[in-house]
């Protein structure tokens, strides 16, 4: 179910399998920018945890993909428009700032916002607001649900705060973003495998 690269450099945390956990939704990214990503981390040897065969139409996440996000040093977050209407991506987003905000905890977490506005995710407007009144819409009745969804939303807000990139406001390219972000997760894993330059294209 999950790819990974060749070889770990977890050093700098003992107790982690990989470098990094990919979160993205599917339709909108799978096929460019995670693609493109995914190889860039691989070719400088960063060791990637991917969930390649994602079924997001599910509630919960899988156990496989709990545990990939607690053995992760290094969490990026791609927020597309349509990542907010999956319950997946949520559940996997509170996970991961849960990991984040442990006591000794040892993620750092990476927000893209890939053809979305941070305020977009930190309010909850635009795309974010329409899923989220379907979430609403669906736990009503249900006050356990709507604790979820507010748990969601603090999820939400919070990553959009944390430093990241917005594509593609300030890169010329997707090669462009995504170098700036292997360089930057690279020097924190000490990795040392050189970037190739035409990952894209």
């Amino acid at each position: 179910m999950a790819s990974s690269s060749s070889a770990s450099n977890s050093q700098n945390c003992p107790r982690c399998k990989y470098d990094v956990f990919l979160s993205f939704r599917g339709e909108d990214t799978r096929r460019n920018f995670i693609s493109h990503l995914y190889q860039g981390l691989e070719n400088r040897g960063i060791f990637t945890f991917l969930d390649d065969k994602r079924q997001e139409d599910g509630d919960s996440i899988s156990e496989e993909l709990m545990k990939g996000i607690e053995e992760s040093q290094v969490a990026v977050i791609i927020f597309s428009k349509n990542y907010a209407t999956s319950s997946w991506c949520l559940n996997e987003l509170e996970k991961i700032m849960e990991c984040k905000e442990k006591e000794n905890g040892h993620m750092t977490v990476i927000p893209v916002f890939c053809n979305v506005d941070a305020s977009h995710v930190r309010y909850q407007s635009e795309s974010f607001e329409e899923a989220f009144a379907k979430h609403e819409s669906r736990y009503k009745d249900d006050a356990e649900g709507m604790q979820k969804v507010q748990r969601w939303r603090t999820a939400l807000t919070a990553a959009a705060n944390l430093k990241g990139y917005v594509f593609p406001n300030r890169f010329e390219s997707d090669a462009d973003c995504i170098k700036h972000i292997v360089d930057q997760i690279s020097s924190k894993c000490n990795t040392s495998v050189s970037y190739l330059q035409d990952i894209v294209g």
